[in-house]
């Protein structure tokens, strides 16, 4: 192996472990629907709220672009 492979497949592992981290932070569609935590929802905690997961969704966004761009150079380099 030579070493631009080892450092494109590090690189493609940290890109890997990112993008699941990042997956996970999110929360989901459905979160805060329930009858029983409507009262934790304040107009400053929502928007709070949206503004991470706006963000999360933007980092995923980026982070999912470079992983598939850093997928197709390492297939073009095997």
């Amino acid at each position: 192996m030579s070493p631009l492979m080892i450092v494109l497949t590090i690189l493609y592992s940290i890109f890997c472990l990112f993008l699941i981290a990042v997956v996970l932070l999110q929360s989901g569609k459905s979160a805060g629907l329930g009858a029983i935590s409507g009262g934790a929802d304040t107009f400053l905690a929502k928007n709070k709220a949206k503004t991470w997961d706006a963000r999360l969704a933007k980092i995923t966004k980026w982070v999912a672009i470079a992983f598939m761009i850093l997928t197709l150079v390492l297939v073009l380099f095997l």
